[in-house]
């Protein structure tokens, strides 16, 4: 699992969903809440939290541009890449953190993802978990 620490910047909530604001390091992420009737008592704006995402969430890209609809959106450098038969892992250097994707080898491939590139990670902010931290 991937997991960053920044504090809350801004929530969002219509009916039965939250969108919460993060900010780590000066860097916005979002994450999609459904389903979230309560706010947890921890969810304020200022509140320092967790955010938790899958290696296999994190999807790549090279030279991308125009818009898109992903929120999260993480300027990396490659720092490794483990090949395997049908996924590699991907270590990448996000800022001072090191964060993991896992994607299909092929893709890997197609890419020419290797270690030193530049390339954009994405997270869909719906895969995003947030966390209490604990004092």
């Amino acid at each position: 699992m991937n997991q960053l620490k920044g504090r809350i910047s801004n929530i969002q909530q219509s009916g039965g969903m939250m969108l919460v604001d993060v900010d780590v390091e000066g860097k916005n992420f979002s994450a999609l809440m459904i389903d979230a009737q309560h706010m947890p008592v921890w969810m304020r704006e200022g509140n320092s939290i967790g955010l938790i995402f899958k290696e296999t969430e994190v999807s790549l890209g090279k030279k991308v541009t125009g818009k898109l609809s992903l929120r999260n959106q993480l300027p990396c450098i490659v720092k490794s890449v483990k090949r395997g038969a049908i996924l590699s892992v991907v270590k990448l250097k996000f800022d001072r953190h090191i964060i993991t994707s896992a994607i299909t080898t092929r893709s890997a491939d197609m890419l020419k993802i290797k270690s030193g590139n530049r390339v954009t990670a994405f997270i869909k902010a719906n895969e995003m978990t947030l966390t209490e931290l604990k004092a």
